[in-house]
C-alpha cells in the first residue's frame, strides 16, 4: 500500500481506531496525527480526528474509504494532548473516540476554526468614580459591578460573567448612564496591590515548589482551612509566569469560580481565562484557544479543564484536591486529579494537591515516598483554629433539627451581629412523606428510593430521576388524613429557624435554592453584605467559601455519614465534617464549631475531635490495609443496567466466567451482586468487582477482558460500562 493509512477517532462508543485514506490519490499536503477530518461513517459522515499515521491497515485496501475533508491545515492537538487523551482511554478503558470528541469544545466537534472572540474591557468613568464615592442606592448589582472596575482597573467579559452571571443588562444600565465605558484589552500590565507576608510555613512551601521548578515534582499542601494555601498558588504562579511559561489551576466547583478568579485577575499581572460548562460555547472555545496558543498564561477550570493544551506548561495545581466532584461519575469515567499528575510528569513539571482533608491515596503516596509533603499548620493572619463541641442529643430536647444549645449559640451570635451556617446533607423539606395510619410510603415508581417532599412548590420529586407529583392531603391506600413528613431536610431547617426566633434573616445554599442562573451569587452577595444571619445549606457549604464574618457552624447531622455501605463513607464524613467547620472563624474573631449526634462515643467523631485529622488518616489506612482495600489494592467495577430484572445478573455472570477462564493470579472478580439501588429510572443495575494487587496487574487484565465481554451475546441485551478506580461503590 503506497498511500498512508489515517488512524481516525471517531466519536462511536466503539473501543478502536477506524482506517481511512486522504481524500484522494496522490493528496500532497501534509497530514499529521491532530487534525480533524471529516470522515463516512454507516450512512452519515462525521468528525473525528487523526490519531496516528501507519503505512498499513487490518483492512483490505478495496475497503477501506476515504475521508471527505480535511479541517485543519496544521494540527488541533499538540503531539503532548494526544499523548494525554490515547493514555487516559487506555487506562480508563473508554472508547478513544469518545474521549478525544468529550474534551472539545462543542464548536471544534462542530468543525468550527479554533479562534477566540473579541474580547471587551470595561472601565469606570470619571461620573462612575464619583457616584460610587458617594454610593448608588437602589442597584446593589450595578454599584457591585462599577467597585470591581474601580478595583482593578478595568475588567473583562470574561471575569464580569465570572462575578455576576446576570451581568449584561447592568452593564448597559451603567453605560446609559455614563459611569462606565468600554476600554482597550490590556489584561497583561502592572497592577499594585499589598502582597500579604507570608508566615514561615508558607515561605517554606513557595521555597520548596519553586526549588524545583524545571522538574515534576508532586507535593500535598496540606493546610488548615484559612491557612493561606491559595497564597502559596499565587506566589508560585508568580514565579512560572514570570519565567514564561503557563500555569493550570483545577477547582472542584463552578460556585468556587468567581472569587478564585477575581483574587487572581487582581493580584496576577497577566492574562487569566476561566474554562467550566458555565461558559458559553464560544467563551469555551475562546478560553480554549487562548491556553493553546499561550495567550493565557492561568487556566483556572473544573474537571474537563485538564484536558485543555497548554503551549509552555510550567506548574499544575488541584484545589480541594480530595473533592469526589474531581472523579467523572458517568459516561468517559475519568479522575481529573490523577489526569493532572500524568500530565505533569509528562510535561517535566511540578504539581500542587492542596486540601485541608487530603485523600487516603494523597497521604499514603507521601508516606510512601512518592509525594512531598507540605504542611500549613496554623490560620494565617493569626486566626485561631474554632473549638468544637459534640452536642450528644440523646434524651435532649430537639425540634426540627434544632437543640437548646443550638438555639442559644445562634440568639448570641446574632445579638453580636454575626453569622452562623447549618450544614445537613440533605435538601428539600422532609425525605419521606408516611402514612400514619397504614404505613404507605411516598416512593417512587421507577426507582428504588423514597419521594421528597418539597413542601414550598408543593411537590414529591425524587432526587435520583427527576420524578415529580402533586403533594397530597390523604393516603392513596387507606384514605387517611394522617400523612406525616419525617425528617429533615434544608427547606424544613430554614423555616423552623424563622419561626423559632424572631426576625431571623436565613438563607438557604442547596441545588433547589441556587438552581436558577446567577442564584449562587445573588446568595453570596447577601452573605458578604451582612443582610444575611445563618445560611442553611448542604455540602455546598464545604466547597472553600470564604464568609469572614461566621463564628458559628453546625452541623445538624453528624451520624449521617458514619454508618454507609462505601467502605470510603467515613473518609468522605470525616473531610466533609472538617471541611464544614473550617468555615467558621475565618475573620478576626473566634470561631465555634457544634456537632450534634447521638452516637458521641463513634470512634471516628472521637477520634476527628480528639485528634484530628492526621490521626484519622493513619487509622483508617491501617484498616485499609488490613482489609486489602485502596490504595492498597486497585478495582475496577463493571456496571450494568436494562428494563428486564435478570440481564444485567446474566450479562454479569457471564462476564465473571470469562474472567475466570482467564485465570490471573492477582486478580480476582467479585459477584454479580444487585447494586445498593437496584432500581434507578425504571432500569435494574447490578455490579461486579474486579480486585487486583495493583494498577499493573489491572491493567494488564482488563483490556483482554473487555474485548471478551464486547463479544458476549448477553452484552447486546444491557447498558454496561467499566469504571477504573471508582470512587463511588453504588
Amino acid at each position: 500500500m503506497t498511500e498512508p493509512v489515517l488512524q481516525v477517532a471517531v466519536p462511536v462508543p466503539i473501543r478502536r481506531r477506524f482506517d481511512y485514506l486522504p481524500p484522494r490519490p496522490g493528496w500532497t499536503p501534509p497530514l499529521r496525527p491532530g487534525v480533524r477530518v471529516r470522515v463516512p461513517f454507516g450512512r452519515t459522515s462525521t468528525i473525528g480526528v487523526v490519531v496516528g499515521i501507519a503505512s498499513t491497515s487490518a483492512v483490505d485496501a478495496p475497503r477501506l474509504k476515504r475521508v471527505c475533508d480535511v479541517i485543519d491545515a496544521e494540527p488541533l492537538l499538540d503531539p503532548a494532548t494526544l499523548k494525554l487523551l490515547t493514555w487516559a482511554s487506555d487506562y480508563f478503558q473508554h472508547p478513544i473516540g469518545e474521549v478525544v470528541a468529550g474534551t472539545l469544545p462543542k464548536l471544534l466537534r462542530l468543525g468550527r476554526a479554533p479562534k477566540s472572540e473579541r474580547r471587551m474591557r470595561y472601565a469606570a468613568s470619571p461620573a462612575g468614580a464619583r457616584v460610587f464615592a458617594e454610593g448608588i442606592a437602589g442597584a446593589p448589582v450595578q454599584a457591585r459591578l462599577l467597585g470591581l472596575m474601580l478595583d482593578k482597573g478595568g475588567i473583562s467579559e470574561a471575569a464580569l460573567a465570572a462575578e455576576h452571571r446576570g451581568w449584561r443588562r447592568p452593564l448597559r444600565a451603567l453605560i446609559a448612564k455614563g459611569w462606565a465605558e468600554p476600554v482597550q484589552d490590556s489584561p497583561c500590565r502592572a497592577r499594585r496591590f499589598d502582597r500579604p507576608i507570608l508566615n514561615a510555613e508558607q515561605q517554606r512551601a513557595v521555597d520548596a515548589v519553586e526549588a524545583r521548578l524545571e522538574a515534576f515534582s508532586p507535593y500535598v499542601l496540606e493546610g488548615v482551612t484559612s491557612s493561606g494555601k491559595t497564597e502559596v498558588y499565587l506566589r508560585v504562579i508568580e514565579e512560572v509566569v514570570a519565567r514564561g511559561r503557563q500555569a493550570l489551576v483545577l477547582i472542584p466547583e463552578i460556585g468556587l469560580t468567581p472569587q478564585l478568579l477575581a483574587r487572581f485577575q487582581a493580584r496576577l499581572s497577566c492574562r487569566v481565562e476561566a474554562l467550566h460548562s458555565g461558559l458559553s460555547d464560544g467563551e469555551r472555545l475562546s478560553a480554549w484557544t487562548h491556553a493553546r496558543n499561550g495567550t493565557a498564561d492561568v487556566l483556572v477550570g473544573t474537571r474537563s479543564a485538564v484536558f485543555a493544551p497548554l503551549a509552555r506548561p510550567g506548574l499544575f495545581i488541584v484545589d480541594e484536591e480530595h473533592d469526589l466532584s474531581f472523579k467523572q461519575q458517568d459516561g468517559f469515567r475519568y479522575s481529573a486529579r490523577d489526569l493532572a499528575v500524568v500530565r505533569a510528569r509528562d510535561a517535566g513539571a511540578p504539581i500542587v494537591l492542596g486540601s485541608a482533608t487530603p485523600s487516603l491515596e494523597a497521604i499514603d503516596n507521601v508516606r510512601r515516598g512518592r509525594y512531598h509533603h507540605l504542611v500549613l499548620p496554623r490560620r494565617a493572619g493569626g486566626a485561631s483554629p474554632p473549638r468544637i463541641d459534640v452536642v450528644d442529643l440523646r434524651s435532649r430536647p430537639f425540634d426540627n433539627g434544632l437543640c437548646d444549645v443550638l438555639i442559644e449559640a445562634l440568639e448570641e451570635v446574632t445579638a453580636r451581629s454575626e453569622q452562623a451556617l447549618l450544614f445537613i446533607n440533605r435538601r428539600g423539606y422532609a425525605p419521606r412523606l408516611l402514612c400514619h395510619a397504614c404505613g404507605w410510603v411516598a416512593d417512587c415508581g421507577r426507582c428504588d428510593a423514597h419521594l421528597v417532599l418539597h413542601h414550598a412548590d408543593g411537590r414529591l420529586r425524587c432526587h435520583h430521576c427527576g420524578a415529580e407529583r402533586a403533594l397530597i392531603a390523604e393516603c392513596p391506600e387507606c384514605g387517611s388524613g394522617d400523612v406525616r413528613r419525617l425528617g429533615l431536610g434544608t427547606e424544613r431547617v430554614a423555616g423552623a429557624l424563622e419561626s423559632r426566633i424572631e426576625g431571623l434573616r436565613v438563607a438557604r445554599m442547596d441545588r433547589d435554592a441556587t438552581r436558577r442562573r446567577g442564584a449562587l451569587e445573588a446568595v453570596l452577595d447577601r452573605v458578604h453584605a451582612g443582610d444575611v444571619d445563618v445560611v442553611v445549606g448542604t455540602q455546598m457549604l464545604a466547597k472553600g467559601h470564604h464568609f469572614p464574618n461566621v463564628t458559628l457552624v453546625a452541623i445538624l447531622d453528624a451520624d449521617g455519614g458514619l454508618f454507609g455501605i462505601d467502605f470510603r463513607a467515613t473518609e468522605r464524613m470525616a473531610q466533609l465534617l472538617l471541611q464544614v467547620a473550617g468555615r467558621a472563624g475565618r475573620g478576626d474573631r473566634p470561631g465555634r464549631v457544634l456537632l450534634q449526634t447521638h452516637h458521641p462515643n463513634h470512634p471516628l467523631l472521637r477520634t476527628l475531635v480528639l485528634d484530628g485529622y492526621r490521626k484519622f488518616c493513619e487509622d483508617t489506612l491501617d484498616e485499609r490495609r488490613r482489609a486489602r482495600l485502596p490504595p492498597f489494592a486497585s478495582f475496577a467495577l463493571v456496571r450494568a443496567e436494562a428494563l428486564q430484572r435478570d440481564a444485567p445478573q446474566s450479562f454479569l455472570r457471564d462476564a465473571g466466567a470469562c474472567a475466570s477462564a482467564r485465570s490471573h493470579p492477582r486478580v480476582s472478580v467479585l459477584g454479580p451482586a444487585p447494586s445498593p439501588m437496584e432500581r434507578r429510572a425504571g432500569r435494574y443495575r447490578a455490579q461486579l468487582l474486579v480486585d487486583a494487587a495493583s494498577r499493573v496487574a489491572l491493567q494488564r487484565f482488563l483490556p483482554g477482558w473487555i474485548a471478551e465481554l464486547e463479544a458476549l451475546p448477553s452484552a447486546r441485551k444491557v447498558r454496561w460500562s467499566v469504571d477504573v478506580d471508582p470512587q463511588e461503590m453504588v
